[in-house]
C-alpha cells in the first residue's frame, strides 16, 4: 500500500466515520426505509406542510484512482475528488427551505438555509478557496462560515460550511420579481456545487477556477415573457465584489450580476449570458470582471448538448511575473444520451486557459499558484439511477496541460478512474 494512503486512512476512516452516523441519526429520525426516501415522513409534519417548509439533503461519497500514482495523494488541479485511492465523504447537506411563489398577484416570503459536512466544504466557504488572492497576491484567509468541526491535526479534509443562508420574497410587480438576500449559490454557469445536480463527480476546470461559487447581496429575477427573463443583482463581502464572499469581509466593495436568458416555446433550446463586475477593494480603481455564455440544446428527445465559454478579467495582479492585467478564459461541452429512464452516458470536454497564472492550483486544497498554462480534460461518465433516491457516477477523465506539469510526480498527463453515489432523502 502506498505510504500517503496508509498515513491518511485513520483520518479518512475517522471522517467516514462521524458522516456516517450523522447520515445513521438522520434517517433514525425519520424513522422510515431508505427507500421511501428518509425526508418524506417529516415534511409530513403538519406544522411544515401548512407552513409550506421544506426539511431534506442528500448525501454523496466517492473515490477515485490515480494512474500516475502521485506521491502527495492529491489528484493534481482536480477537484472535488481530489484524492487518490481514498474514500471521501464529499457532501452531507442539509437544509431548510420555504419556496416562494413564482407566479400570482400575492407577496409571499421565504427563504433557505443549508449545512454541509465533507471533503467539499472547503470549496463551498465564504473565503474558503485556497491558495492565493489573485487580486492582491495575499494568502487567503478563512472567514466565519469556515468551521473546523473535527479539528484540523485528525480530520484535516473534512469540514463544515454553510454555503446558504438567504430569505426571499415574491413580489406581484409585472409579471412577477423574486428577491433574495443573504449568502446564495451563484447564478453564473452550468455546473454547481451541489452533488445531485452536476452530471460528473469532478468539475472542468472553468467551475472549479473560472467562476464564483457562492455570492453575498441581493438578487433579483424577472420573467419577461415566455421566451425572456432577466437576473441582476448587488454584491459584496469579498475583494472580487462579490465572489464567494462574506457578512464581515470588505462590505463596502460592492459589485453586479447581470444576465439574461432566452429559451424557446417548446424548451428545447435555451441559451444564458451572465457577468460580473466589481472593484478589488474599497479603495482601489483596479477592476475584476467576468462573463459567462451557456447555450443548451435538445437534439433529440433523448440525446442533449450544452457549450460554455467563459473569459475573465482582473486588472493588477500581483504575479511572479509582478503587478500586471491578467485573463482567464475556456470552452467545455456537455453530451448526454437517455439510454433508458434511468440510464444515461454522458461525455465533458474541456479547454481551459490561465495564461497569467493567477487561477489554477496545483493541488487546489493546499495551494501554491502554477504557471501560465492552457488546461485540457475529456471525462467520459455513466449515471444510473436504479432507485429515486440512489444515482451511481462511474467516470474516466483524462487531463493533460500545456505550460505546466501539475499531474502525479511532475507529470504533464493524467488518467483518473472514479464512481460516486449520492442519496437524496
Amino acid at each position: 500500500m502506498k505510504t500517503h494512503t496508509k498515513r491518511n486512512n485513520y483520518r479518512t476512516i475517522q471522517g467516514v466515520a462521524s458522516s456516517l452516523l450523522l447520515i445513521g441519526a438522520t434517517v433514525n429520525v425519520h424513522a422510515g426505509m431508505i427507500a421511501e426516501v428518509s425526508g418524506k415522513e417529516i415534511n409530513d409534519v403538519s406544522w411544515l406542510k401548512n407552513n409550506g417548509i421544506v426539511v431534506g439533503g442528500w448525501a454523496n461519497a466517492g473515490i477515485t484512482y490515480n494512474a500516475t500514482n502521485p506521491s502527495n495523494g492529491f489528484n493534481g488541479p482536480v477537484t472535488f475528488g481530489d484524492r487518490d485511492s481514498e474514500v471521501q465523504l464529499n457532501q452531507l447537506n442539509l437544509f431548510v427551505q420555504r419556496a416562494v411563489a413564482t407566479e400570482g398577484t400575492r407577496w409571499d416570503f421565504g427563504g433557505r438555509f443549508d449545512a454541509m459536512f465533507g471533503t467539499d466544504a472547503i470549496f463551498t466557504q465564504a473565503y474558503g478557496v485556497p491558495g492565493v488572492d489573485p487580486a492582491t497576491g495575499q494568502s487567503l484567509n478563512r472567514g466565519h462560515w469556515d468551521l473546523n468541526f473535527l479539528g484540523s491535526a485528525q480530520n484535516r479534509f473534512y469540514d463544515i460550511a454553510l454555503p446558504q443562508a438567504y430569505v426571499e420574497a415574491y413580489a406581484p410587480i409585472g409579471n412577477g420579481l423574486n428577491i433574495k438576500a443573504g449568502h446564495f449559490y451563484t447564478p453564473i454557469g452550468y455546473e454547481t456545487v451541489t452533488a445531485p445536480d452536476n452530471f460528473f463527480y469532478t468539475h472542468a476546470y472553468t467551475m472549479q477556477f473560472g467562476e464564483p461559487f457562492t455570492h453575498t447581496g441581493i438578487l433579483g429575477n424577472y420573467t419577461v415573457d415566455e421566451n425572456w427573463s432577466v437576473v441582476g443583482g448587488a454584491l459584496t463581502g469579498s475583494a472580487t465584489g462579490g465572489w464567494d464572499g462574506n457578512f464581515d469581509q470588505q462590505l463596502g466593495n460592492w459589485g453586479g450580476l447581470l444576465g439574461t436568458t432566452w429559451t424557446s416555446k417548446d424548451k428545447a433550446t435555451s441559451a444564458n449570458i451572465t457577468g460580473t463586475y466589481s472593484g478589488t477593494s474599497e479603495h482601489s480603481s483596479n477592476a475584476w470582471a467576468l462573463y459567462s455564455v451557456v447555450l443548451k440544446h435538445n437534439i433529440t428527445d433523448k440525446t442533449h448538448i450544452m457549450l460554455q465559454h467563459d473569459h475573465g478579467f482582473a486588472n493588477g495582479v500581483i504575479t511572479a511575473a509582478g503587478t500586471r492585467d491578467s485573463e482567464w478564459y475556456g470552452v467545455n461541452m456537455h453530451l448526454t444520451y437517455d439510454i433508458k429512464d434511468n440510464l444515461t452516458a454522458g461525455i465533458r470536454t474541456e479547454w481551459f486557459r490561465d495564461q497569467n497564472g493567477i487561477r489554477v492550483f496545483a493541488p487546489a486544497r493546499t495551494g501554491g499558484a502554477l504557471n501560465g498554462a492552457s488546461y485540457y480534460a475529456m471525462t467520459a461518465g455513466l449515471n444510473w439511477k436504479p432507485v429515486t433516491w440512489l444515482n451511481l457516477r462511474p467516470n474516466v477523465r483524462y487531463d493533460w496541460a500545456d505550460g505546466s506539469r501539475p499531474f502525479g510526480n511532475n507529470k504533464q498527463d493524467q488518467f483518473l478512474f472514479s464512481t460516486d453515489f449520492s442519496v437524496n432523502f
